[in-house]
């Protein structure tokens, strides 16, 4: 399998065997957006499909609990708490995607003796130096700055306001003195305070690795500066290394061409999309697209996804899970194959796997009788086997109970326990929809 590494501009084979993955996850200070859930599922997925392939994996993606932001976000409350409940909120909310966990989920705040040992080293090194109770990195003191995004120093604004002095406008925080207000700090060396967000990564990763040489870093395009050119030039300044052999970036999601922000406020929140769409139609939504591309976000486009999904649904309903598989299906899966061997490209798959769809279903319009053969097989690595489970739209009789309940106090206007149903209906994988006929469950996952 061959991914395009941004640092090179070229396709890396990815090695044989042990194959380790380190995607930056969320800043914690709001619920979690679409956007976000890009690199949730593109690098869950190439776990699953490297696993199928026989690699070893090992997929490690961050929690950043302590930031700027999370200050911000908390006001006079609990910066603290805030971050604990939203940590809460992703991974339940990431959780409805059911590609499973990461492998490891470090969180910041239980990362800050390593963080300070590194930042130590990187000062005895001559790397980095203490101002006024911060400490930055020295920017000049590392030749290789500027590999991973290509850009001259000069147009490397690190887009921080610190309180300094710098030794150069090019330098970048390690650490910040606490300042008045910050109720979220640490004891240092060099004064109490916290990390910059650049050093957490570095840390986290050696941290969970036991080195910083691991096969494939990834998250999204946004981070290359000055985030993963920062973790670059601090690791390998640190520990005379390379950091990461493959650097795996994915595009982002778009409103109207403009890159979905929470700072921006134009956000899908990610519950609401499940809740809206379901499980199903976003995780068919995102393999659609190739990890690398923006891919713009809207109604259509999900519900485009939503057709295709159940276009495979009531494909399921007709096979014949005792019937053998058309003798020419495997070579849909050999190609869908080496589309994922070309750089993940999960638009090139998922467009085989509707070819056999295509095919099986004209076998069956024709009379055959015939079962799923390898398709339950490429769905699964996309994330989507449950496509084909007969029973995926029968709601159990708890289920039942649940959205009865839910229309009885929408009768009475007590929207506060109708509310209350549905979240538990969410709960167990259900999403109400309101139709001409009547409300009905369909799977939300």
């Amino acid at each position: 399998m061959r991914i395009f590494d941004t640092m090179s501009q070229e396709e890396i084979e990815v090695p044989d065997g042990r194959v380790r993955i380190y995607a930056c996850g969320p800043t914690v200070y709001a619920p979690v957006h679409v956007g976000n859930a890009r690199p949730y599922v593109v690098f869950s997925l190439l776990k699953r499909y490297l696993e199928h392939e026989g690699h070893d994996v090992t997929f490690v993606a961050n929690i950043t609990d302590v930031n700027d932001k999370i200050y911000e976000a908390a006001g006079d409350a609990s910066s603290a708490e805030l971050a604990s409940a939203m940590t809460d909120r992703y991974i339940a909310d990431t959780d409805r995607l059911l590609l499973g966990r990461p492998d490891v989920e470090p969180r910041a705040t239980e990362t800050i003796g390593p963080i300070v040992d590194l930042i130590q080293d990187l000062i005895d090194s001559d790397h980095a130096y203490a101002s006024n109770g911060d400490v930055y990195f020295r920017v000049r003191s590392f030749p290789g700055y500027g590999k991973l995004s290509h850009r001259p120093l000069a147009e490397m604004n690190q887009g921080e306001d610190d309180e300094g002095p710098k030794e150069d406008a090019v330098d970048f925080a390690l650490w910040k003195a606490q300042k008045p207000g910050e109720d979220t700090a640490w004891d240092a060396p060099w004064g109490r305070g916290r990390p910059g967000w650049h050093i957490e990564c570095s840390a986290m990763a050696e941290q969970a690795f036991g080195g910083v040489d691991f096969e494939i870093h990834g998250g999204g395009n946004d981070l290359i500066f000055p985030h993963h050119e920062n973790e670059i030039a601090q690791t390998e300044a640190a520990r005379g290394e390379r950091l990461a052999k493959i650097w795996m970036h994915n595009g982002m999601l778009q409103f109207d061409r403009e890159k979905m922000s929470k700072s921006v406020g134009n956000i899908s929140l990610l519950s609401g999309a499940l809740d809206e769409y379901g499980r199903d139609a976003l995780v068919m939504f995102f393999v659609r697209s190739h990890y690398r591309k923006p891919v713009d976000y809207s109604a259509a486009a999900l519900e485009q996804a939503g057709q295709a999904v159940a276009r495979i649904r009531e494909l399921g309903r007709r096979l014949d899970p005792d019937a053998p598989a058309p003798p020419d299906a495997d070579r849909h899966r050999e190609r869908f194959d080496r589309a994922l061997h070309d750089d993940f490209n999960t638009p090139a798959a998922i467009t085989e796997v509707f070819d056999l769809v295509a095919d099986l279903n004209r076998r069956l319009e024709s009379g055959e009788r015939v079962g799923a053969g390898p398709l339950r097989d490429m769905l699964w690595v996309l994330g989507l086997d449950n496509l084909l489970d007969a029973d995926v739209d029968v709601p159990d009789a708890q289920a039942e109970r649940l959205l009865a309940e839910r229309e009885e106090a929408r009768a009475a206007r007590d929207f506060a326990t109708a509310d209350a149903r549905r979240d538990e209906l969410a709960a167990l994988g259900w999403q109400v929809r309101d139709t001409p006929d009547g409300p009905r469950l369909v799977r939300s996952g």
